[in-house]
C-alpha cells in the first residue's frame, strides 16, 4: 500500500485532481472574505452615485440629462478599460491586478469625493469605472480556480451573494449618513453630507488591495503559464492551511497540464535579468497575450459568446435603467408625499423629474431636506437580492419572462410601497439571470480566455448601461408610456437569446 501511494504521488497530476487533495478549510474562507471588499467595492462604484444624486443635485444644479450622464459615465469607464485589463490578468496574473486595482481605484473614489462641480464629479467616476472594472471580472476566474469541482458551484453563488450584501450596505449606510447636516470648508473647497458619504464608499476598494497581498497567485493560472514550479508551490501552501500540515507531506509531487513546463525558463537561473532579458520576456508574453485571443473567434466559442453579449446587453440595459434611477424615484415620492401632492404614481413621479429643473428654489430646497431617510426604503429593496445567488443554482434564464410581466407592472403602480415590492421582485429575478450568466461563462471558456470573456460580457452589460442611462431620460421627457415600451421589448429580445443557452455547471474548468 505505501509502495502504491508513492507510486501515485510521483504519477503527475492535473488541476482538479491537485486542488482536490488541498481539500477545504482556512486558506479558503480567507480568500473568500478578501473577494468580500472587491465584490462589494464593485457595487459601491456603480451605485454610490444613484443615493448620492437626490442630495447633490441642489448643490450642483443637476438637470435630469446630467443626471442620466453621471450614472453613465461610471460604466463608459468600465468599457474603455475592460480588454486592457483582461489582457493584464491573462498575462500578468490575477494577484497583481487584484492588489493594484484595488489601491488606484480607492484613490479615484476619495478623489469624486473632494469634487466641487459636476465635471470633476464626472470625471473623477470616469476613472474609478476605469479601474474596478478589472479587480471586479479578476476576481471571479480568482475564485474559481482556487476551488475543486465539488466547491466550484458555489462560487457563484457566494459571488451573488457579496453583491446582495454590498447593494444592502450602501443604502444602509445613505440612511445613516445622508440625514446628517454636514458642512464644513477647507480652503476654499466646501465638503457636504454626499461627499463624506463617497469618502466612507471608498473603504472596501482599499481594503480588497490590502488583504490580496496575503494571497498566491492562481495556481490555475500558473499552470497555464507553464509554470509548475510556483503552481505547485501555492498548492502546497493551500495545503499547509487547510489540512494543517507540512508543505511536504502534500501528496502531489508533480502536475500536468496541456502547456508544456516552463518554470526554468520563468523563475530564471537565480542572476538578475539583464534590461534585454526582461524586454525579450514581456515581449513574448505580449504576444503570447494576442494568440490566446484567436480561439475567441472559431467555432465553438464565437457563437456561444456573441449570443451570451447580446443576452447581457439587452438584460443589463433593462435592470439599471430600472436600479440605479430607483432611489431618485422614491426621493421624488417622498418629497411629493410631504409636499401634499394627491397623484404620487410612477408616471407623476417620472413627470416630476422630467420638469424638474423648471422647479424654483423653494421647491428644490424642500425636497433636498426630505430625500435622505427615504433611502431606508432602497435597503428594503435590496435586502431582496439575497435571493439571487440562493437560488441562483435553481431557476434558470428562463426568468426573464417573469422580468418582462414585472416590467408592466411598474407602470400601473400608485404608491411607493407597491413600487418597492414590484421593483425587489424584478431586481431579484434579473439578479439570478446575470449571476447564471457569469457563472456559465466561467464552466465553458478556457483558462487564457476565461477573464477576457467574463470582461466582455460585462463590458456589453456596462455598454447597455450607459446607453439606458442616456435613453431613459429622453423617454422619460417624450411620454410616461414610452420608457416601459422600450423596456419592454428588451427583455423580449433578451428572452429571445436565453432559450438557446445551455451548459453543465459540474463540468471541468477547461
Amino acid at each position: 500500500m505505501a509502495n502504491r501511494a508513492r507510486d501515485n504521488a510521483d504519477e503527475p497530476a492535473d488541476f482538479e485532481t491537485a486542488i482536490a487533495e488541498c481539500g477545504f478549510g482556512l486558506f479558503n474562507v480567507f480568500i473568500l472574505c478578501s473577494a468580500v471588499p472587491c465584490l462589494t467595492a464593485m457595487v459601491f462604484s456603480a451605485s454610490a452615485l444613484s443615493y448620492v444624486m437626490p442630495s447633490a443635485e441642489c448643490d450642483l444644479d443637476l438637470s435630469i440629462v446630467d443626471k442620466g450622464m453621471l450614472h453613465a459615465v461610471t460604466y463608459a469607464g468600465m468599457i474603455i478599460s475592460a480588454v486592457p485589463w483582461g489582457f493584464i490578468a491573462d498575462t500578468i496574473g490575477r494577484r497583481p491586478v487584484l492588489i493594484s486595482g484595488g489601491w488606484l481605484d480607492g484613490f479615484f473614489v476619495l478623489c469624486a469625493s473632494l469634487s466641487q462641480n459636476t465635471a470633476q464629479l464626472m470625471a473623477f467616476k470616469f476613472f474609478d469605472g476605469l479601474i474596478i472594472c478589472g479587480p471586479f471580472a479578476v476576481v471571479v476566474s480568482y475564485l474559481a480556480e482556487f476551488h475543486g469541482k465539488k466547491h466550484r458551484p458555489y462560487i457563484m453563488l457566494f459571488v451573488g451573494l457579496c453583491v446582495s450584501i454590498g447593494s444592502m450596505i450602501l443604502p444602509l449606510l445613505s440612511y445613516v449618513l445622508l440625514p446628517v447636516p454636514i458642512l464644513f470648508t477647507v480652503s476654499s473647497m466646501k465638503f457636504r453630507t454626499w461627499q463624506v458619504f463617497l469618502v466612507v464608499s471608498s473603504a472596501p476598494s482599499l481594503l480588497s488591495g490590502f488583504l490580496h497581498i496575503f494571497l498566491p497567485e492562481s495556481p490555475k493560472f500558473l499552470m497555464s503559464q507553464g509554470n509548475y514550479k510556483k503552481a505547485l508551490d501555492s498548492l502546497q501552501r493551500i495545503y499547509k492551511l487547510n489540512k494543517r500540515k507540512s508543505k511536504e507531506s502534500y501528496p502531489i509531487k508533480h502536475l500536468t497540464d496541456p502547456t508544456p513546463d516552463r518554470s526554468d525558463d520563468i523563475d530564471g537561473t537565480g542572476r538578475p535579468s539583464t534590461l534585454q532579458e526582461r524586454f525579450s520576456r514581456a515581449k513574448r508574453k505580449f504576444i503570447d497575450g494576442f494568440k490566446q485571443l484567436k480561439p475567441m473567434f472559431s467555432s465553438p466559442y464565437l457563437a456561444i459568446s456573441l449570443q451570451v453579449y447580446c443576452l447581457h446587453f439587452c438584460q443589463i440595459m433593462c435592470v439599471n435603467s430600472v436600479r440605479l434611477w430607483l432611489p431618485q424615484i422614491f426621493a421624488t415620492m417622498n418629497a411629493m408625499d410631504t409636499l401634499g401632492a394627491n397623484d404620487t404614481s410612477m408616471c407623476a413621479v417620472l413627470e416630476h423629474n422630467a420638469n424638474a429643473k423648471s422647479m424654483d428654489e423653494e421647491e428644490k430646497r424642500v425636497e433636498c431636506a426630505l430625500v435622505g431617510r427615504r433611502s431606508l426604503v432602497m435597503g428594503y429593496q435590496n435586502l431582496s437580492w439575497n435571493w439571487s445567488g440562493r437560488f441562483s443554482d435553481h431557476f434558470s434564464l428562463n426568468e426573464i419572462p417573469s422580468g418582462l410581466e414585472l416590467h408592466t407592472d411598474l407602470y400601473f403602480v400608485k404608491t411607493s410601497l407597491v413600487t418597492m415590492m414590484v421593483s425587489a421582485v424584478y431586481l431579484t429575478m434579473m439578479g439570478i439571470c446575470a449571476t447564471t450568466i457569469i457563472g456559465m461563462s466561467v464552466v465553458i471558456f478556457p483558462t487564457l480566455m476565461r477573464t477576457m470573456v467574463l470582461l466582455l460580457i460585462m463590458t456589453f452589460g456596462r455598454l447597455g448601461s450607459v446607453s439606458g442611462n442616456m435613453l431613459l431620460p429622453v423617454f422619460m421627457q417624450l411620454s410616461c408610456l414610452a420608457p416601459f415600451l422600450w423596456l419592454c421589448s428588451l427583455m423580449s429580445i433578451a428572452f429571445l437569446f436565453s432559450l438557446f443557452l445551455k451548459v453543465d455547471d459540474e463540468q471541468s474548468l477547461n
